[in-house]
C-alpha cells in the first residue's frame, strides 16, 4: 500500500499522458490557487508542477495563494471561476471531506468540484524528540498512567478529533495544543513547548537524520521514513489519517479539459527528471498519483470516514 500504488492507476505510462494532454489547450492562462503559505513543501510541490507543466506543454499557470479556513476560502474562490480549464487549486482532500461536514458547507463537499489528480499522500506520523521521554508510545501511556500532562500538537480540527478520540481510547485525556501547521508542531517539540503532535511531511527529514522518531504512523500506509512504526488503528484508535494532496478545478468541468489536467498533473509528478518528482520522493515519501473514477472514490470514502468521525467526536 506505499505511495508508489501510482502505477495501479489511469496514469500507468507517464509518456502516453503527455500525448493526452495535447489533445486538449486551455483557451488562456491557467490561475492556479494555492491553499498553503507560502514556501513550504506543499506550496512548493505546486509550484514545481506548474512549472513542469509550462515547460512539458508550452501552458501558462499563475500561481498565487489562496488562504484560510482550512482551504474552503480557496475552495468557495474557485466554485465560482469558469469551468473551462483556466481555473484549478491545490488543496488537500481533508478540505472537501471532513471540512464541509464540520463547518455545515455541504456545497463545498467532494461532489460539487472537479478532482484532477492527487500527487502525494500524507506521511502523517505521531512524532516526538529522538531520545526523550516520550520517543516511544510505552513511553506515553507510562508517563500518562503517571498523571502527568501529555501536551499534543495539532494543526487542524481533523487532526484534533482523531488525538482526542486516541486518548479517550487509552484513558488519556491529552492536552491538545492547536497551532498553524506541522513546522509549527516541529518548532514546538524542539522548543519543549509540545511533547507530541502528528506532522504530515515535514518531519520526514528530521527523522532520517536521527532527531525525530515517528512514534505511529497515522497515514493508512507505510511511511518510508518509519517502517517499523505501528499503527495507531493498532493503539486503539479507530481512525486514521489517510489524505493526500489534490489539484481540483470547478464544478463540471468539461472531460477533455479535465483529462488532459489530469495527466498533465500525473505525467509530471511521474517524470523522474521533473523537479516535482525529486521533492516527492525527498518529502512525501514518493508522488502518489490517482485520478478520474478512482479518485471520486477515495473522496467517497473520505467523506464517509469523516462523517463517523465527527459523529464519535462529539460523543
Amino acid at each position: 500500500m506505499f505511495a508508489f500504488k501510482l502505477l495501479a492507476v489511469s496514469v500507468a505510462c507517464a509518456a502516453p499522458a503527455a500525448l493526452h494532454a495535447q489533445d486538449w489547450t486551455p483557451p488562456g492562462p491557467i490561475k492556479l490557487m494555492i491553499g498553503f503559505s507560502a514556501g513550504g513543501g506543499a506550496d512548493s510541490q505546486a509550484r514545481l508542477v506548474a512549472q513542469a507543466i509550462e515547460e512539458k506543454y508550452g501552458w501558462t499557470i499563475l500561481p498565487e495563494q489562496v488562504l484560510g479556513n482550512s482551504g474552503m476560502t480557496l475552495t468557495k474562490e474557485l466554485a465560482s471561476q469558469p469551468n473551462d480549464g483556466t481555473a484549478i487549486g491545490m488543496i488537500v482532500t481533508e478540505t472537501l471531506t471532513y471540512s464541509p461536514l464540520a463547518m455545515g458547507e455541504p456545497s463545498l463537499a467532494a461532489d460539487h468540484f472537479t478532482p484532477l489528480a492527487t500527487t502525494g499522500a500524507f506521511q502523517t506520523g505521531l512524532v516526538a524528540m529522538k531520545d526523550g521521554k516520550f520517543d516511544s508510545w510505552e513511553k506515553v501511556t507510562a508517563t500518562a498512567a503517571a498523571g502527568e500532562p501529555i501536551r499534543f500538537g495539532v494543526a487542524t480540527e481533523r487532526w484534533a478529533d482523531v488525538a482526542y478520540l486516541l486518548g479517550k481510547n487509552n484513558g488519556i485525556d491529552f492536552n491538545l495544543v492547536q497551532v498553524a501547521g506541522g513546522a509549527d508542531i516541529m518548532s514546538g517539540l524542539r522548543g519543549h513547548d509540545i511533547d507530541i503532535g502528528w506532522v504530515a511531511g515535514n518531519q520526514v527529514k528530521p527523522v532520517i537524520q536521527g532527531e525525530m522518531v515517528d512514534i505511529a504512523n497515522a497515514s493508512g500506509h507505510v511511511m518510508a521514513q518509519s517502517p517499523d512504526a505501528p499503527e495507531i488503528t493498532d493503539l486503539g484508535s479507530k481512525y486514521d489519517l489517510d489524505g493526500y494532496f489534490m489539484f481540483v478545478a470547478p464544478p463540471d468541468l468539461d472531460p477533455a479539459a479535465r483529462k488532459a489536467l489530469g495527466n498533465a498533473i500525473a505525467d509530471v509528478m511521474t517524470d523522474p527528471s521533473t523537479q516535482a518528482h525529486a521533492l516527492a520522493v525527498k518529502s512525501f515519501g514518493g508522488p502518489d498519483v490517482i485520478t478520474g473514477s478512482e479518485l471520486e472514490a477515495v473522496l467517497a470514502r473520505l467523506y464517509e470516514e469523516a462523517e463517523a468521525l465527527l459523529t464519535d467526536a462529539s460523543n
